[in-house]
């Protein structure tokens, strides 16, 4: 039985060493294995932070993204360039029509507005004579207007004019005797006066008792009717041309019952798809050589966003091995401001520019179309899509060292900008309501908070001070003296100290990247990481944060 235990014992051996060496094959196995996914994760990470000039001597990958963009760039400006110009017939077309409405419909219209309104009467007679002339002008259009004008349909679905009048309901004054008695409720009566009415004789409606103004009582008189018209001149730029429904108000303001009646005159136009449009020539054929182009931006667009996203997407899950292999060996975790230097903010910018291109795009073919008529939103997508196309090429001029100053400048100065921006918009503000409150009702540029904000934008700028001062109104010396120690305060406020300071704030940020010439330098606390994990020298001189927390970063 000893020598069987024995046996038993000695046949064992070689099995327990066995076990031994399957035990220390396996952990050089995976040795090697984790050698070899730390090898893999580096050069992804190298791969990852090149430009597309390294990728291509690294591996020879075609930069398909960089001649996609640019590529882009041509046809997205051709784009806009076509639509501007096209833009600016229509806009140039609703102005000059405002023009020559009021040119035919006010009486006595010099050509140039008061203040915000087209112009004042100043007498009974004036104001009469000005709602009729109004209306005779209108009965007469077609045979004193030069353009091509018709007569439209109102909200009623009537041809004619609409004339309102709003008033106090009853009252009675006696300005000599300090006497008034008004009901503040007030009311509304409104005329339709068609065209077979004003073909009548004239006097039948002019003597009419709703024309019977009680002017103590009157607040305003508001004349509204509808024109249609066809704009032309595009088809001399071989388009189709677009179909107009204006409506116009005139309104003779009387609230303040201060013996000036102030009269304006408001155009809103809108675009309507023609009925119908029987043009000959080759006009038809240019409108389907855009609509293509116009597609073919979309396609180029929709290829970008495509490889954009891909991008990200590989960025994320290139991010989530890092963490999990720096957790793994490590035991720490990747703090959020570094995780987010694998999100490369250009391709969120190309994908937000794409974006918009393709439904900008999508809105100018069926404009083109005559489908839709919204120029505005089609101008807004377009002209902010390309903007950010613009922006994105100076992501190229960085891979230069001597071009990538101005993104670390502003890299570097932003927080610190913002910071400062935000301290300062508070004072901004104050002088702001102060100036307004104070100097409103004597000075033209004080009137709105608006108006306010953007004449103390101005004046920081050095833009028009001595009309600043000038047109404040003597009227109250305390107000006049208020004004000159509220602008000269607020002058060498801003732009002796507060503007000083902003631009030393980024000359101090350009000093530094100066400085340290574009080298990035390692905290002591993540050091010891940087010695465990030793990438070697970089591929690239614009690797990302990330990249000098964690890796041995040496400076080619």
């Amino acid at each position: 039985m000893a020598g069987q235990s024995c046996r038993f014992v000695q046949a064992r051996k070689p099995e327990g060493g066995s076990g031994v060496f399957r035990l220390t094959v396996r952990n050089t196995m995976a040795h090697l294995d984790s050698e070899v996914k730390e090898e893999c994760l580096r050069e992804d990470l190298k791969f990852y932070f090149m430009n597309p000039c390294e990728k291509y001597r690294a591996r020879r990958q075609l930069p398909w993204k960089l001649g996609l963009q640019i590529l882009k760039i041509v046809m997205v400006t051709t784009q806009l360039v076509r639509f501007g110009l096209s833009n600016q017939l229509v806009v140039a077309f609703k102005e000059e029509n405002t023009v020559a409405f009021k040119h035919l419909f006010l009486k006595g219209y010099s050509g140039i507005d008061e203040d915000d309104y087209s112009y004042s009467v100043y007498t009974q007679e004036d104001v009469y004579e000005s709602i009729f002339f109004a209306i005779n002008q209108y009965h007469h259009l077609k045979n004193i207007s030069l353009g091509t004008l018709g007569y439209g349909e109102n909200e009623d679905n009537r041809i004619g004019l609409k004339v309102c009048k709003q008033h106090y309901k009853k009252g009675s004054m006696f300005p000599s005797n300090e006497t008034l008695n008004i009901d503040s409720d007030t009311e509304r009566d409104c005329l339709h006066i068609d065209l077979q009415a004003l073909s009548k004789n004239p006097q039948d409606w002019k003597n009419s008792s709703f024309f019977r103004l009680e002017f103590y009582r009157l607040l305003q008189v508001e004349i509204s009717f509808h024109l249609k018209g066809i704009d032309l001149q595009t088809i001399h730029f071989r388009e189709l041309p677009d179909c107009y429904i204006f409506q116009n108000t005139i309104t003779f303001d009387n609230r303040a019952h201060s013996g000036k009646i102030k009269i304006y005159f408001d155009s809103d136009a809108h675009i309507e798809e023609c009925k119908d449009l029987n043009i000959s020539g080759s006009i038809q054929k240019n409108t389907q050589y855009i609509l293509v182009f116009d597609a073919f931006v979309i396609v180029i667009c929709l290829a970008s966003l495509i490889l954009c996203t891909r991008s990200i997407v590989l960025a994320l899950k290139l991010r989530k091995r890092f963490l999990n292999f720096f957790l793994e060996k490590y035991k720490r975790h990747v703090c959020n401001a570094d995780q987010w230097e694998f999100i490369n903010g250009w391709y969120v910018l190309v994908i937000i520019s794409d974006l918009m291109t393709i439904i900008g795009s999508i809105l100018k073919m069926e404009i083109k179309a005559k489908n839709l008529t919204n120029y505005d939103l089609c101008s807004i997508l377009l002209g902010t899509s390309t903007l950010l196309v613009w922006v994105g090429v100076i992501r190229y001029l960085g891979y230069f060292q001597a071009y990538n100053v101005l993104i670390l400048t502003m890299q570097a100065s932003l927080p610190k900008v913002l910071r400062f921006c935000a301290c300062a918009g508070m004072i901004y503000l104050g002088y702001t309501f102060c100036g307004w409150i104070v100097l409103g009702p004597y000075h033209d540029k004080f009137e709105d908070l608006d108006t306010v904000a953007e004449c103390l934008f101005s004046l920081v700028n050095g833009d028009d001070m001595f009309a600043t001062f000038a047109q404040i109104q003597k009227k109250s010396i305390l107000v006049w003296l208020f004004s000159r120690l509220y602008l000269y305060s607020f002058i060498s406020l801003f732009i002796y100290m507060i503007l000083s300071l902003f631009i030393a704030l980024i000359t101090d940020s350009y000093d530094t990247i100066k400085v340290t010439n574009y080298q990035y330098l390692l905290p002591p606390k993540y050091c010891k990481f940087c010695t465990d994990w030793n990438i070697g020298k970089c591929y690239s001189l614009y690797l990302l944060k990330m990249l000098q927390f964690y890796l041995d970063f040496q400076v080619l």
